[in-house]
């Protein structure tokens, strides 16, 4: 299995707007401006908006409820699908027999084993957080790519779906918290394959030391919460995968100085398992820490899922098929799962010319909109610019469930509809939000653009 599974260990240790859940915090709200490229939406316009808490309906997420209309709205500087917003307050983390529970639970066991139920477990916190919860807090630059339209989901200027469980330590720092554990459901948007997907689960850990933790070590601050950061996640990697080979990789995050990456020696190939590092001295003086040092790691529970339970897509870890979560049981760490199913996939090939402003995500999105999870990739297969500089992309989206057979007809109706949702958006109104152009042609299989006369 291939082991580049997403970049959802590299946890971008932020925070999020408004605590939601049964934990002891209460609601609370922030906001602070964005900017981003793909929407044109400019820090300056909007400094002065508040950021607007969503109305109590529908949708139960931790303990606040949310609906459709807070999240989902016809509003140009809003990109949260419908087929998004379903998948708020899922929590698929907090069922312990699920296979993302039983990680979290035996990570859990682990904290609590060797640090005396110190740390703090939170894992019902809202995911609607500020623009400032989830970048400004963080040290993320103004003009770092995360920011943009393109990779994340936005309510409206000030607000976001979390990107990273990161987006609640401010807040739990300012609130006395030194230790704990933070579990939630986190949303980028990203391209469509076997490791990808809008919707994943991360955990962030933060420990903070008080300076005669380390005076008696005869180590200076930072060297000793790196020493014991290793140490604690060294640990953590053998309760999970057994005695395995470690190698700890320098790296950079914009909130920890040092910054490292732990892989480990598993079935023959290095797998990365987390990122973390020593938090950036700012973060603490602005949270009412300036005489401390901490340290932080943030790891994608999916990427260690798949392997730890050798569970090959992504999308598998939302199937209700019995054939799926009967595999499962509380506790038990590791359980192989057994393909139920070969499904043969089908293919469908689709061609058009692109402007300046187009990116894959926002093709993927339309994609995914449309067919959701039966669509297991989205492949750039050709590439094309005539003597004008026009450019022409050729894109294969391959079809397949996970649970039955799909039938000519079903995918017939979804390409059709794929391509009238194009032609309406492209060719009549040359929709800025995908920057295409216009519909060459789609078809099952066609030649590459190199063979044709365009």
């Amino acid at each position: 299995m291939a082991m580049a599974i997403s970049s959802v260990h590299a946890t971008l240790f932020a925070r999020a707007s408004f605590f939601c859940q049964s934990n002891g915090l209460r609601s609370f709200r922030s906001c602070l401006p964005f900017s981003s490229s793909a929407a044109s939406v400019s820090t300056h316009n909007h400094s002065q908006k508040k950021w607007r808490q969503p109305v109590l309906s529908v949708l139960d997420v931790g303990g606040v409820k949310i609906s459709r209309e807070d999240v989902v709205r016809d509003d140009p500087t809003n990109n949260v699908p419908d087929n998004i917003f379903s998948k708020l307050g899922v929590q698929l983390h907090r069922r312990d027999e699920h296979p993302l529970g039983i990680l979290k639970n035996a990570i859990y066991e682990y904290f609590d084993t060797n640090y005396s139920n110190k740390f703090e477990k939170f894992d019902d916190l809202c995911p609607i957080v500020s623009v400032k919860e989830n970048f400004d807090d963080v040290l993320v630059p103004e003009d770092h790519v995360s920011r943009s339209y393109n990779d994340t989901y936005y309510v409206d200027p000030q607000t976001v779906l979390r990107c990273h469980t990161s987006a609640h330590q401010a807040k739990l720092l300012r609130s006395g918290h030194t230790h704990f554990l933070v579990t939630g459901d986190v949303y980028r948007r990203d391209s469509i394959d076997s490791t990808h997907y809008p919707v994943f689960h991360q955990m962030e850990g933060f420990r903070v030391f008080s300076p005669e933790d380390w005076e008696a070590s005869g180590m200076d601050a930072t060297l000793f919460a790196a020493t014991d950061l290793k140490k604690c996640l060294e640990g953590l990697a053998s309760h999970l995968f057994g005695a395995v080979e470690m190698r700890w990789v320098d790296t950079y995050f914009p909130f920890t100085n040092p910054s490292f990456e732990l892989e480990i020696y598993f079935k023959e190939n290095w797998l990365e398992v987390l990122g973390c590092g020593v938090t950036e001295q700012e973060i603490l003086k602005r949270n009412g820490k300036p005489n401390n040092v901490a340290w932080a790691f943030g790891l994608g529970l999916e990427r260690l899922a798949m392997v730890l339970f050798d569970i090959p897509d992504i999308r598998l870890f939302w199937s209700n098929d019995e054939r799926f979560t009967s595999q499962f049981s509380k506790g038990q760490l590791g359980v192989k799962f057994k393909p139920f199913s070969k499904y043969p996939p089908c293919y469908k090939d689709m061609s058009f010319w692109i402007s300046e402003s187009f990116t894959e995500n926002n093709l993927c999105e339309v994609v995914r909109g449309i067919a959701g999870d039966l669509v297991e990739e989205v492949q750039l297969i050709d590439n094309f610019t005539n003597k004008k500089g026009m450019t022409s992309h050729c894109y294969r989206i391959a079809y397949r469930s996970m649970e039955r057979s799909l039938t000519d007809e079903e995918i017939n109706n979804l390409q059709s509809t794929l391509l009238t949702i194009f032609r309406e958006k492209l060719m009549y109104s040359r929709c800025r939000t995908l920057g295409l152009w216009m519909i060459v042609y789609a078809r099952p299989f066609i030649k590459t653009f190199k063979d044709k006369k365009i």
